[in-house]
Parts: structure tokens; C-alpha cells; sequence
């Protein structure tokens, strides 16, 4: 398997984690501009901004859960050679549910939606993590 096929579904999510952070920056100065969150309220991370504003910033902050495995999954599946189209499919796949995620937390931010897109990445990263580690345990 070609390194960027393995890599392409990373940088998307990347790209994801980077456009959350910008976006909630800017939400946040946005905020204080308007006066709908004070400096010293939130200063020491109180949770005192708008819900908009709030929905963006977990969404964000939730990029550093379970996308953290993703990448050190993929990491390791480069460095031992295990990365195969399977692989790449449920790649995007965790990639495309994370983005669902975020789409779903930043809108109508429906907690039963939002916990079903949870689900499928979590539940196809653990079948991700299981097949890599039968691969290394049984050498396939």
C-alpha cells in the first residue's frame, strides 16, 4: 500500500482539527467583541461562553479523544507495513464519521445523532486496532 493512501485520511483529519481550532478562535474573539463572554469570566477556562461558541470549542476539543488512537494506529501500521486497502477504507471511514461528528456537534448538535456518529468511528477504529493487532500477534 502506497504511504499517501494511508496518509490522505490523516491529513483530512488534520485539516479538521485545524479548521475547528480556527473557527472556535474566532467564535471566541468574536464573542468578547459583542461582550457575550467577559475576559475575566473566562480567563481561567470557566465555561462561561455562548452555546454557539461552546459547541464549537467541544467539538474541537473532542478531536483530542479518540483521534488520537486513529493516529497512532496509523503510525504504527506504516512502520510495520500493515497498512493495506483495508486498512485505507476503514481509515476514511473513521475519518468520514468523525466529520459527520463534527458536522452534527457544530448544528443541530442532536445528542442522539451525535452519539451514533461517535459509535461507528469508535466501534470502526476498535475493529482497526483488533485486525492490526491480530496481523502483528499472528504475522500475517
Amino acid at each position: 500500500m502506497l504511504v499517501q493512501e494511508a496518509l490522505l485520511p490523516v491529513f483530512v483529519q488534520v485539516g479538521l482539527i485545524f479548521f475547528l481550532m480556527f473557527w472556535m478562535g474566532g467564535a471566541r474573539v468574536g464573542a468578547v467583541k459583542r461582550r457575550e463572554a467577559r475576559i475575566g469570566d473566562i480567563a481561567l477556562g470557566q465555561p462561561n461562553w455562548p452555546p454557539a461558541v461552546m459547541q464549537v470549542s467541544n467539538a474541537y476539543h473532542n478531536q483530542f479523544q479518540l483521534p488520537v488512537l486513529f493516529f497512532v494506529l496509523v503510525a504504527f501500521a506504516l512502520i510495520t507495513r500493515k497498512a493495506d486497502i483495508i486498512f485505507v477504507v476503514m481509515a476514511w471511514m473513521f475519518v468520514v464519521a468523525r466529520m459527520a461528528h463534527v458536522a452534527i456537534h457544530v448544528t443541530t448538535n442532536r445528542v442522539h445523532q451525535r452519539f451514533y456518529a461517535f459509535l461507528v468511528s469508535a466501534v470502526v477504529l476498535l475493529l482497526m486496532w483488533i485486525i492490526f493487532a491480530v496481523r502483528i500477534l499472528v504475522a500475517i
